[in-house]
């Protein structure tokens, strides 16, 4: 299975961003931290919600409205999901088979749901590049609803949003218009699997970070940003060739020069410990 995942999660990198099916990625990465599990149940499962919803949003009469409540009908109250906030911090809420195990995660693996759902019937709908919690976006035409997944795919109004912003950057950020940007399923992807980095981080497990973050650049080898991570990780836990290879991708990649002069001198810094 890891052969498996690894073919696939590399074949997304050589695809255009709207082409990568967002929840068959994501049910990759899960896999990868369920050695010997089969995604065949898990995606039958997405069939079939993405079917109810359909069912339920043309019984309501298949208007913005009706879609936003089919999703939250459909997964929320038939199936159960719903946001973990007893146990927030568990590793299994960032991964897409356990929470479809447990019917409840984060806000961004049910924001997955939620989108795989409205993409498979053709709606326009998208993740919101939101800092610090996952929303999602249902368009038809000029009108818009944006959804909270986490709180039971309720919609969010500008002082919803406002609210949510201070409460996780403090009293004095205020909305921009890059808050309502729409995140590319490769953003979306990190930031599902940094999820998971942070918490392992934090737990001082860094050799299991470290696979996180080898995982994003499995489909997302262009991101210096990542091949950052990976050098430093890699430094801290003494594998320093790892490292200057890492960071010397990340150089390759990077477009500002200041950021290239401050990798170099990670270079110059991990070199003079190899001598």
């Amino acid at each position: 299975m890891a052969v498996e995942t690894d073919q696939l999660l590399r074949s997304f990198a050589g695809l255009e961003d709207t082409q990568i099916n967002l929840a068959e990625a994501a049910l990759a990465l899960a896999a990868r931290e369920m050695p010997g599990a089969s995604p065949d149940s898990y995606l039958a499962h997405l069939e079939e919600l993405a079917t109810a919803v359909g069912i339920e949003s043309r019984d309501g009469g298949d208007s913005l409205a009706a879609r936003c409540n089919a999703l939250s009908r459909v997964l929320h109250e038939n199936f159960g999901y719903a946001g973990d906030r007893q146990s927030y911090d568990d590793l299994q809420n960032a991964n897409l088979m356990q929470v479809i195990d447990r019917r409840k995660g984060l806000p961004i693996a049910l924001g997955i749901l939620h989108i795989h759902c409205g993409r498979s019937l053709g709606w326009d709908i998208c993740g919101l590049n939101f800092p610090g919690h996952f929303l999602i976006r249902l368009d038809d035409g000029p009108r818009r609803m944006i959804l909270d997944p986490f709180a039971g795919g309720t919609e969010v109004d500008v002082a919803g949003l406002r609210a949510l912003l201070k409460s996780t950057h403090g009293p004095d950020a205020e909305l921009s218009p890059a808050h309502y940007a729409p995140a590319s399923n490769r953003d979306i992807l990190i930031r599902l699997q940094n999820n998971r980095k942070v918490r392992l981080i934090k737990a001082e497990q860094f050799a299991e970070a470290l696979v996180a973050v080898e995982d994003m650049l499995l489909f997302a080898p262009g991101e210096d940003s990542l091949w950052h991570e990976a050098g430093l990780i890699n430094s801290h836990i003494g594998n320093l060739r790892a490292a200057l290879i890492a960071f010397g991708h990340c150089r390759d990649l990077a477009t500002d020069p200041a950021d290239r002069a401050r990798v170099d001198q990670l270079i110059k810094e991990i070199s003079s410990r190899l001598n």
